[in-house]
This record gives C-alpha cells, sequence and structure tokens, in this order.
C-alpha cells in the first residue's frame, strides 16, 4: 500500500528479545500459556454447554467470556510463537490490519461484556428471588449480540483511521503484535482528528464500561449492606470476588496502556503490560472462575466420571 513517497507491503515484528536463548525460552513460555489457555477455556465452555446446573445467566456470560478469551489470544499467540524461533518475523501489511482489527473488535466487547456481567450480579443480589424473571434468555442474547456489534463496529472504526496514516520510513514494529503504539510510533502524520478517534473510541468502549462497572457495584455494596448476617454477606460478596479479580486485571492494564497521549508511549514497558491483556488474562480467567466455583467443580468431577 502506498504511503507518502514509500510503499508499505509488511513490517517485520521485533518481539521482546533478539537473544536466541531468551527467545527459546519466551517460546516455551506462550507455548504452555497457550496450551493452558486453549484447554482452561474450553472445558469451562463445555461444562457449561454440557451441565444443567450451568445453564444460568450468570455461567452463559462466563461461557462468552471463555469463547472470546479463547479467540482473542488465538489473534496473538501463534504469530508470537512464530517470531520467537523463526528468521522471518515479517507480518504482511494485511495481516497486520486483520490481526489489528480481531485484537480489537475482540477486546472492546470483552469490555462491553464485563459490564454486562457486573449488571448481572447486580441483579443476583439485590433482587434474587427475581434474578431468573429479570435476566431472561432474551435479555441475555440482547447484551450478547450487543458486545459483538459494538465491539466490532467500533473496531472498524479504530482499524480504518489506523491504516489510512501515513506510515514512513522504518517499517520495523517494536513489540510482538500490531497495536495502536507501536503503529503510531512509525506513523508520520498523526493528526489531532486521529487522536480524538482514539479519545472517543476509549471513553466509548473503556471509560463508559468502566464507570457503569463501578455504578453496579456501589449498588451491590449497598445491597450487602442490607444483608444482616456476616455470612449472608460474605457469600453475597464472594458471587462477585471472580469478576472483581477480572475487571481489575483487564481494565487496569487497558486503561494504562491506551488513556495516555501517543507522546509519551513507552514501547518497552507497554510490551509487558499489554501481556496482561493479550497473553496472561486469557489463561487466568478459567482458573479465576473455577477454582472457588462449587458448581464448576461439581460438573468437572461429574463431567470426567462420564467420560
Amino acid at each position: 500500500m502506498e504511503r507518502g513517497n514509500h510503499t508499505v507491503t509488511e513490517f517485520i515484528l521485533l518481539g521482546f528479545s533478539e537473544d536466541p536463548v531468551m527467545q527459546l525460552i519466551l517460546f516455551v513460555v506462550f507455548l504452555v500459556g497457550y496450551s493452558l489457555t486453549v484447554v482452561g477455556n474450553t472445558t469451562l465452555i463445555v461444562l457449561i454447554c454440557n451441565d444443567s446446573r450451568l445453564h444460568t445467566p450468570m455461567y452463559f456470560f462466563i461461557g462468552n467470556l471463555s469463547f472470546l478469551d479463547l479467540w482473542y489470544s488465538s489473534v496473538y499467540t501463534p504469530k508470537i510463537l512464530v517470531t520467537c524461533i523463526a528468521v522471518d518475523k515479517s507480518i504482511s501489511f494485511a495481516g497486520c490490519l486483520a490481526q489489528f482489527f480481531f485484537s480489537a473488535g475482540l477486546a472492546y466487547s470483552e469490555c462491553y461484556l464485563l459490564a454486562a456481567m457486573a449488571y448481572d450480579r447486580y441483579v443476583a443480589i439485590s433482587n434474587p428471588l427475581l434474578y431468573t424473571q429479570v435476566m431472561s434468555k432474551r435479555l441475555c442474547i440482547y447484551f450478547i449480540i450487543y458486545c459483538y456489534t459494538g465491539g466490532f463496529v467500533d473496531a472498524i472504526i479504530l482499524t480504518s483511521n489506523t491504516f489510512t496514516l501515513d506510515f514512513c520510513g522504518d517499517n520495523v514494529i517494536d513489540d510482538f503484535f500490531c497495536d495502536v503504539p507501536p503503529l503510531v510510533k512509525l506513523a508520520c502524520d498523526v493528526t489531532e482528528s486521529y487522536q480524538q478517534v482514539l479519545y472517543f473510541l476509549l471513553a466509548f468502549n473503556v471509560i463508559t464500561p468502566t464507570v457503569l462497572i463501578l455504578a453496579s457495584y456501589i449498588f451491590i455494596i449497598a445491597a450487602i449492606l442490607r444483608i444482616r448476617s456476616t455470612q449472608g454477606r460474605l457469600k453475597a460478596f464472594s458471587t462477585c470476588s471472580s469478576h472483581l479479580i477480572s475487571v481489575t486485571l483487564y481494565f487496569g492494564s487497558f486503561l494504562y496502556i491506551y488513556s495516555r497521549p501517543s507522546s509519551s508511549y513507552s514501547l518497552e514497558r507497554d510490551k509487558v503490560i499489554s501481556t496482561f491483556y493479550t497473553v496472561l488474562f486469557p489463561m487466568l480467567n478459567p482458573l479465576i472462575y473455577s477454582l472457588r466455583n462449587k458448581d464448576v467443580k461439581e460438573a468437572l468431577k461429574k463431567f470426567l466420571k462420564v467420560t
């Protein structure tokens, strides 16, 4: 594709290190992490689909979160593994665009989904007797449709604006995947209008879900405080603890990377932080939602006995 006086047909992904030994170590680490991600999220999806006790709104959302994490990790990790061991570390312009688009769409969809899960927890704690009526199957499906539609529509906006920038000079991406910070560093015409698009998408896809999550938890805390027994309060709070951990890990790293002006991007530091939501978070989610969950443990035991 023609950009100014240059023709950009591919990018070079530097990855984490140029040291062959370190690259081999990183290959093993990412391979193990990706294997755990695939096994953990696939197992959780199978259990939720297979066990009737898990056919509730909460597990419907958790199953969709596992599906997103499985897809999200698969956008990045196979290319990371190739970059670690291959001599040719290039990625085509079209490949970079596709990776960028799907990663943005899935990331935004996950932001919306975590907000929907916060509302689900609010309804479960504040109106437990009406929970299944309020969180009907139709409403849950509407939530999921909105999550995916909103996420990928905004991904189209971000991708079209990013890949119409002029990439001048070097085509080396100092990162392990195609993302906003390293691509902005390569661009020679980052306009104010592009910055405004970034801030709009940040506000719409990250800050707005964050505010909705915070509002849900304010009402959740108020509902928990109305419970008289200490045991009842602890039980109510325990149903939210997994979601709170997920939100903190995901939105914390996401806001750190994308809420700063492009002039303050530090690619070396950002590479480490971005592994939290691209690699670590999808791997940890099945553990977060199953280790302290008695229903999932019982469903797993039942599934293992049957098989």
